[in-house]
C-alpha cells in the first residue's frame, strides 16, 4: 500500500494538505502519475520530476519541491511529499 502525505507550505506553515493512498506496491515508474494526482487534488501546478527527486524519495522517504521545480508561478514556498509507513 502506498501512502504519501503531501503538504503545501508557505512561511513554514501548512496551507494545504492531502493524503494520497493506493492499494498497490510502490512503482517508481508511476511516480509522476502519483504526483500529478496529488497536485490535482491540491489544485496546484505539477512540478518537474527528475531522476534525482526519485532517488531522494527512495532513500530519505521525503521529497521537497521549491519554486525552481515548477514551470508555472506558484503562491507557496514549497511542496513536501512524505512517505507514510503503515
Amino acid at each position: 500500500m502506498i501512502r504519501i502525505w503531501a503538504k503545501v507550505m508557505k512561511n513554514n506553515k501548512i496551507i494545504k494538505q492531502f493524503t494520497f493512498e493506493k492499494f498497490e506496491n510502490m512503482d517508481y515508474s508511476l511516480f509522476f502519475d502519483y504526483l500529478r494526482e496529488i497536485c490535482e487534488n491540491l489544485d496546484i501546478p505539477t512540478p518537474v520530476l527528475i531522476k534525482t527527486h526519485l532517488f531522494n524519495y527512495a532513500k530519505y522517504n521525503v521529497l521537497r519541491f521549491t519554486k525552481d521545480d515548477f514551470v508555472e508561478s506558484i503562491e507557496f514556498d514549497k511542496l513536501i511529499l512524505e512517505n507514510i509507513f503503515i
